[in-house]
């Protein structure tokens, strides 16, 4: 058994649960250092709110992960919407791209308990380029988007 694999060990899913997700470029490698890639991720991403399977609450796209906290919806299960999401990120990437392989096998997520470890989760999310020291202010990283900021 892969040690990823345990990821999964008590994972639930709950309708209209917040989720903090991490998801790991293959290989750990700076995939997601190109705007047309990143373009492509947020428009799934956008996609997956549209069809009510998860409402976003931030992001951030970092070189080689991306933090994505979503609120789930009650049409589809965590696991149905990060494989849905991956699979749609790869399809997109491979047909525009010639890119094969984008994601890591599996994902981490973390249930929100309760509306500080919301707002917590939100910000350690949109803080994650000023810790890696890519940018000195978050206004000068573009790959990044909170409800909570406006």
């Amino acid at each position: 058994m892969y040690r990823s694999d345990l990821l999964r060990k008590g994972r639930v899913s709950l309708t209209n649960r917040f989720y903090s997700i991490t998801l790991v470029a293959h290989k750990r490698e700076n995939i997601f250092i190109s705007m047309d890639i990143n373009r492509l991720i947020i428009t799934e991403m956008k996609k997956i709110e549209t069809q009510e399977a998860a409402k976003t609450i931030a992001f951030v796209i970092m070189p080689n992960h991306i933090h994505w906290l979503i609120q789930l919806g009650t049409k589809k299960t965590l696991s149905d919407v990060i494989k849905l999401f991956k699979g749609r990120c790869s399809k997109a990437t491979r047909d525009d791209l010639g890119m094969y392989k984008l994601w890591q096998r599996n994902y981490y997520d973390h249930m929100i308990r309760n509306e500080n470890d919301l707002l917590n989760n939100a910000r350690y999310i949109i803080a994650n380029p000023l810790r890696a020291k890519i940018v000195d202010k978050i206004a000068l990283y573009p790959y990044w988007d909170c409800i909570y900021i406006k």
